[in-house]
């Protein structure tokens, strides 16, 4: 029999690797937003990302979605313990979708509007890193619920994972830039994605060895003789991968950058798999132990065949329309 069960891991896995690629970028447009100058390079950095900013978030619903459907019993346990920080983003980036439209709308507020644009990227990207802090560190577990408190989430370790983020999606936003705009602006972002990467690397090395110390299977998954010889290349393809990076920049490419800094935030996700596979809530409860029932999963899995290969062609298709430099003028 087929494991319905690692097939739907992989689903929820490939909807949250979407969701970083295709919504990161735009989210770190917002947290650089105020380092513009107002007016056309405003415009130029908006209109970089309006045709794909909200479609984007479709593989945030299938995320959350999908584990719902697929894992309840994780789903019963991790929204409690994380409320406050999923509440959070769910407003950020409510607040980011309003102000995004009403700033072009509302021309005489345009400076309040591009300030609820920024609070909401970064409340938005600072809340998944604690969330995803949170979840690393551990949820208190007790039967099959929750038992911790309101305030577990809160810790130093998943404020850093919190700030790691937010530079990581920063990041993403001026390689984007870089790609899509030209002049002084590109020139701008070029300087900021070099120093940004520097920030990243600095963060994920703070965030890496302090996982370590979270739970000691963590530790023997990472420095076991002999699975160190393979969980070694992690670090070793980060290394090269920033070297890569920092070659493009300095040769003034377009999209090798941003295609790097997605091959690096793809390290980090290689890694937090490495650390806590097979288990949804780490150390607590694996993925079989969460799952729905095999029919239940096969189910979903039609429709889940049809409709992602579905929302793949459209989301290519909308990013082939818009490719190439875009202007001030833009979409609105």
């Amino acid at each position: 029999m087929i494991d319905l069960t690692v097939i739907w891991a992989g689903i929820i896995g490939f909807a949250i690797v979407a969701y970083v690629v295709m919504d990161g970028f735009d989210l770190g447009i917002g947290i650089l937003f105020p380092l513009f100058k107002v007016g056309k390079d405003r415009d130029t950095a908006m209109n970089s990302i309006a045709p794909v900013w909200d479609g984007n978030e479709t593989w945030l619903v299938l995320g959350g979605g999908g584990l719902l459907a697929a894992f309840p019993l994780a789903y019963a346990i991790i929204l409690p313990a994380l409320y406050a920080p999923l509440i959070a983003m769910l407003l950020g980036l409510v607040l980011r979708g309003v102000a995004f439209e009403f700033r072009w709308r509302d021309p005489a507020h345009r400076a309040w509007w591009d300030r609820a644009f920024t609070g909401g990227s970064a409340v938005a990207s600072f809340a998944q890193g604690v969330a995803l802090g949170a979840l690393l560190q551990g949820i208190s577990v007790e039967g099959r619920a929750y038992s911790g408190g309101w305030w577990e989430w809160l810790s130093p370790f998943s404020l850093l994972t919190g700030v790691g983020l937010m530079v990581g999606y920063a990041l993403l936003g001026a390689c984007w830039l870089n790609w899509k705009t030209e002049g002084g602006l590109q020139r701008q972002v070029v300087t900021y994605a070099g120093r940004l990467g520097i920030a990243l690397l600095i963060l994920i090395g703070a965030v890496s060895l302090s996982t370590l110390t979270l739970e000691a299977s963590y530790a023997s998954r990472w420095l076991a003789w002999p699975g160190v010889l393979a969980t070694a290349q992690v670090p070793l393809a980060t290394v090269i991968v920033t070297a890569l990076f920092y070659r493009s920049l300095s040769q003034r490419k377009d999209a090798q950058p941003f295609l790097w800094a997605l091959a690096l935030f793809g390290l980090c996700l290689l890694g937090l798999g490495i650390s806590i596979w097979p288990y949804v809530i780490p150390a607590r409860v694996t993925i079989w132990e969460a799952a729905a029932p095999y029919r239940s999963q096969l189910f979903m899995l039609i429709g889940g065949g049809v409709l992602v290969p579905v929302i793949l062609a459209y989301t290519a298709w909308a990013y082939w329309v818009f490719r190439g430099k875009v202007g001030s003028e833009g979409y609105h």
